[in-house]
């Protein structure tokens, strides 16, 4: 059921909020152990917020109504990085932090803006350290499994909430973006996966809009996403980058009659790495429903995809953010952080960061600027949409990426191999959806991604709609857990 279906049944009286949390802690109960998606709950803090919501009831000190909350009542798990909330656990799925039982006295706007769309957050959602790898294995928690095949991988760095979306534990559940890290689960699980354009989710308290990460969700609708999408977007106090306000609400784009778009497809990956023939596959087969549904569709991508300078840029400023990251570990735990608080790979790439200058850095950020430009002149030539593959191979074995001390490094090599087609529009900050229109034989998800110009998740949507009606996804059922 989705997360929209979940809130009605609320607001009609056909269901409590609390009985909607009991059935999903339940289920936590069941799927957990074999998946490992949640690694932090707060069962009672959530089962009294679940008190206060009340259907249709008058809004009181202890019943609040849920006729003006889209998602009202509906449990939902915040992820294990990034999004704060006060007085509960966060790990940021590193283990120092993990041992010291961090509890932040901060909410995150995101945070706030979950809450007042009614939804009930009973816990968080495994993730890598810090979010530096496209898989969900960190030390801390131990790896999370794909429901979907137990022996795979279910993506990152929301793999967790990924994974607890595909196995039922919850309709939808948030999720962070900075290389694709909401796209590569939604694939990798068979999910709805939007990232929004840059500005559109508020990044406050703490958060630098102008980055390459961005906030929202995973779900198993077009519908659910859109929703989410209008009830936390907009600015937060002090946001660098806002993105501007649609011109009705996201939701109003399910259903919406679709103009003919200019599509492009890039069905291979223009610096000649190895893209597996299921992933290509689901590309064209995208391609031919959309020529299908009356678009005009042809073989066309930025040439920006094209520039061989792209991969290694990104992966400097990765690495700058990792370093960051450890000096933020050290004075949280109030002495200089260690190899042995940081996971090889991150800890490396740090190390590599921090032997370059401020120079370089600068250097970086002024070649994105131009590769940003350079990739949106496609899009301003007329085109829109693009259609890839969301990831370059089908989803890994569990144990691909583990930390080799003797290679530190392994993990973010064969990180670039398999991400393909998702970091250039973190850099951009161009809206992607990952849409799961394709399984292989076994039934291990294929998602296929559409990028649109920035600001203009609008046509994500609408068209996402039009190929969900065309092509409905089995997303609620899984091969592994029943």
């Amino acid at each position: 059921m989705s997360a929209l279906d979940q809130a009605t049944l609320v607001r009609e009286g056909h269901a409590s909020a609390a009985e909607l949390l009991d059935a999903a802690i339940e289920r936590y109960e069941e799927f957990n152990p074999r998946i490992n998606a949640v690694n932090i709950v707060w069962l009672e803090h959530a089962r009294e917020l679940a008190s206060r919501i009340g259907g249709t009831v008058v809004s009181t000190e202890r019943n609040e109504s849920t006729s003006h909350r889209p998602f009202g009542g509906v449990p939902t798990l915040f992820k294990d990085l990034g999004i704060l909330y006060a007085g509960q656990r966060i790990s940021q799925g590193n283990k120092a932090i993990k041992a010291m039982e961090y509890v932040p006295q901060q909410t995150s706007e995101l945070a706030s803006r979950y809450l007042q769309a009614g939804m009930i957050p009973f816990g968080r959602t495994n993730s890598c350290e810090w979010g530096s790898l496209p898989v969900t294995e960190p030390e801390a928690w131990g790896p999370t499994r794909n429901p979907h095949d137990l022996t795979r991988t279910c993506g990152g760095s929301s793999g967790g909430a990924g994974a607890a979306v595909a196995a039922g534990i919850v309709s939808i559940a948030h999720a962070s973006d900075g290389g694709g890290s909401i796209r590569i689960p939604a694939s990798c699980n068979g999910l709805v996966g939007l990232k929004p354009s840059r500005g559109r989710v508020s990044l406050a308290p703490l958060g630098d809009e102008s980055g390459l990460s961005v906030q929202l969700g995973v779900t198993h609708t077009v519908a659910d996403t859109a929703a989410l999408l209008d009830a936390v977007s907009g600015a937060g106090i002090g946001d660098g980058v806002v993105a501007t306000p649609p011109k009705r609400p996201f939701i109003d784009e399910v259903g919406a009659h679709v103009e003919t778009l200019r599509i492009g497809v890039l069905d291979h990956d223009p610096l000649g790495a190895r893209v597996d023939t299921e992933c290509r596959d689901a590309a064209r087969s995208a391609a031919k429903l959309l020529e299908s549904l009356g678009h005009h569709v042809e073989e066309s991508y930025p040439a920006a995809m094209a520039d061989a300078s792209f991969p290694p840029r990104f992966g400097a400023m990765w690495a700058t953010v990792q370093a960051v990251t450890r000096d933020s570990l050290s004075q949280l735990l109030g002495r200089p952080a260690t190899s042995d608080d940081i996971e090889a790979v991150n800890w490396a790439q740090a190390e590599y960061a921090s032997r370059s200058s401020a120079v370089d850095y600068a250097k970086s950020v002024a070649a994105a600027a131009m590769f940003r430009r350079a990739l949106a002149q496609w899009w301003h030539d007329g085109f829109d949409v693009l259609v890839t593959p969301t990831l370059a191979r089908l989803p890994f074995p569990v144990g691909s990426f583990t930390n080799d001390p003797s290679d530190p490094l392994k993990p973010s090599r064969l990180s670039s191999e398999w991400v393909r087609f998702t970091p250039q529009f973190n850099m951009s900050g161009q809206p992607a959806i990952s849409l799961p229109l394709a399984r292989t034989a076994s039934g291990l998800p294929i998602g296929v991604q559409l990028v649109a110009a920035y600001g203009r998740e609008d046509i994500l949507l609408r068209v996402a709609s039009q190929l969900e009606v065309a092509a409905p996804w089995r997303s609620h059922t899984t091969t592994a857990l029943g």
